[in-house]
């Protein structure tokens, strides 16, 4: 038998039925609005003001009607009428009950002695009026301490984390893949909160805090998870915008709240994200002066630096702005251990993939190191939305198993977007996106060291993307010579030069190439030191994150002479790498023809088709 659904109204007993809710609501709103309407038109118009001397003069010319005395005031109704009703005054006179002169002009003038005296409310009315102010003060306050949340009074100090107490099925260490570096080190974090006295009798002392720094999406969370999951200790979790409030001193109140808490619970982990909310240097006022974040910031130093050296509290945090940090945080005594979590190598992209396909069912003849060797720069976050993908492209398909085709075309979502299959394009635009794209297929197969072609498309992808070249890299690298630079600039320009060559001139389509090849050439000149006109120096600008993508080279920090001298050499090296890779063109044009037509025939085409192509016209020496 179903149950009537019920609801509990914080503060108030309970439950209730859905629908005493709804009536007593109806009957709520029936009330005021009769009420309403009742005091509308009941409501006197508003009464005309009248100086005392005028008053004084009407009601001796015998134009006053009626007077109220009541303290401090005059009122009644005037001889005159307007619309057939009699017209309300009210004059102000401060001393009216007690003029005696005021008194005698009221019994000869005032028609029939139509006057009287109000003495205002009692003494008694005055006190319970009082007292019931008071008391619906006192409820309301009680009300919104037992509602909670951001609408408490109470609870607006407080602080706003997460705590995960012990669990069924808790996040371990062996949910943490492609990190070994850094499960290492917490390793030791995880025994000091198992088994304190270990340390504590040896003299020891654990760091108090443990900063993860790494750029997004690499596990950093995840990892303070796996900590309190492996300790079974409990576990605070919140933002470092939850203490910043437009109000000052609400912060640094939750932060005292907040360690208050953990310490009734101690042994506990606090994790902090994004603790650059908070922990920014702090300035000597000025433009960008915060005193709230300021004021939070001092109080989390001295939660970290208290007399209690052993309290079996240990923080953790996570940013991807590490060089933003004040000195006084990061500083030994408090975030003393810093540990990066850096982007997984193939290795590490091979043990993540494998973490989150336990639940996927994978077809046979899957190598999953082969579909890490496709996602180089991927983190965690990227490989599980990876899985995700292939996962639901197989489901769509109504496949019992996760083949290799669908994380394939997983990894092409990601990092392209969907295919646009519905788009419409002109026969003679798709002839020029193909040879666009052989053009960079040729270029790279056809210079060393580059990293091999995986595949080539003409369906367009994502916002604006007429087709694509997919390289698959065999190993990591983590050094680039100047050599493969050039090349790869080379493999960037292949397109436009393969569009000039063909139609004489190059279309918009090459924008985010022209783009990449030249940031690339700006960093080779103004941070590698790769210019022989320059030297070697770098202009680097100083103090940008190394976990973030985007910076680069700061104009101002260098005479305009020496920017014009950047501004050349880049020039010099994008038209050396066109001119290089217009002659390879030019004399591999007829492998340039066929894979343009095998794109236009099959619009994709994978490694070996493109290697079946390249044999049939070898490059001429």
């Amino acid at each position: 038998m179903n149950s009537k659904p019920r609801f509990r109204l914080p503060g108030l007993p309970g439950p209730f039925p859905k629908k005493t809710l709804v009536a007593a609501g109806v009957a709520v709103v029936a009330i005021v609005a009769a009420v309403a309407t009742m005091a509308w038109r009941r409501w006197p118009e508003s009464p005309r003001p009248l100086a005392y001397g005028q008053f004084e003069k009407k009601l001796v010319e015998g134009g006053v009607a009626r007077v109220k005395i009541a303290p401090g005031e005059l009122s009644g109704e005037l001889v005159e009428k307007v619309a057939g009703k009699a017209v309300r005054f009210r004059t102000p006179w401060p001393n009216a009950e007690r003029d005696e002169r005021l008194a005698g002009l009221l019994a000869k003038h005032v028609p029939g002695g139509n006057y009287e005296a109000d003495a205002g409310p009692s003494a008694g009315w005055s006190s319970a009026a009082t007292l019931g102010i008071l008391i619906a003060l006192v409820a309301t306050f009680v009300v919104l301490s037992r509602m909670g949340g951001v609408g408490s009074v109470v609870a607006f100090g407080k602080s706003r984390h997460k705590l995960y107490e012990r669990q069924d099925d808790p996040v371990t260490f062996d949910d943490v893949a492609g990190i070994d570096e850094a499960v290492g080190e917490l390793r030791e974090v995880v025994e000091f909160l198992r088994r304190p006295e270990k340390y504590q009798a040896l003299g020891g002392r654990i760091p108090k805090g443990i900063l993860l720094v790494g750029p997004p999406g690499t596990g950093k969370t995840l990892l303070a998870k796996a900590v309190a999951g492996e300790a079974g200790v409990p576990f605070f979790s919140l933002s470092g915008s939850d203490f910043v409030e437009m109000f000052a001193g609400v912060g640094a109140a939750r932060v005292r709240n907040l360690f208050a808490q953990a310490e009734s619970k101690a042994p506990s982990l606090i994790f902090i994200d994004e603790l650059d909310a908070i922990g920014k240097a702090r300035s000597a006022g000025g433009v960008g002066h915060h005193d709230e974040r300021d004021q939070t910031l001092n109080q989390l130093l001295v939660a970290m630096d208290g007399f209690a050296s052993n309290r079996g509290i240990i923080v953790m945090a996570a940013t991807n702005r590490p060089e933003t940090l004040d000195a006084a945080l990061v500083r030994p005594g408090r975030f003393d251990r810093n540990i990066v979590v850096d982007r997984p190598d193939l290795v590490g992209r091979e043990q993540i993939l494998k973490v989150h396909a336990r639940n996927v069912p994978i077809g046979e003849g899957l190598d999953l190191r082969q579909i890490a060797a496709m996602t180089p720069g991927f983190v965690g976050a990227d490989l599980a939305n990876l899985v995700n993908e292939a996962a639901l492209l197989a489901a769509r398909k109504n496949k019992s198993q996760v083949d290799r085709h669908d994380f394939e075309e997983g990894v092409e979502r990601v990092v392209a977007g969907p295919e646009k299959r519905q788009r419409v394009i002109r026969r003679d635009e798709q002839l020029r996106i193909a040879h666009h794209e052989a053009g960079h297929a040729l270029v790279a197969r056809s210079l060393p060291g580059t990293d091999p072609v995986h595949k080539v498309s003409i369906v367009g992808r994502g916002a604006g993307m007429g087709g694509f070249t997919m390289y698959r890299p065999e190993d990591d690298r983590f050094l680039h010579t100047q050599s493969w630079l050039i090349d790869h600039i080379r493999t960037l320009l292949g397109g436009t030069v393969a569009e000039e060559l063909t139609y004489g001139e190059v279309s918009d389509g090459a924008t985010s190439d022209l783009q990449r090849a030249t940031q690339v050439a700006r960093k080779m000149v103004a941070e590698f030191g790769m210019s022989p006109r320059l030297g070697r120096v770098s202009y680097q600008t100083q103090g940008r994150s190394p976990f973030l993508p985007g910076g680069g080279a700061n104009d101002s920090s260098w005479s305009e002479r020496t920017a014009r001298e950047i501004d050349l050499e880049v020039r010099r090296i994008l038209d050396d790498a066109l001119r290089s890779t217009r002659e390879l063109l030019e004399r591999r044009r007829p492998a340039l023809e066929a894979v343009a037509d095998a794109l236009m025939e099959r619009e994709t085409i994978d490694a070996a088709q493109l290697q079946e192509i390249l044999d049939r016209f070898p490059d001429a020496p």
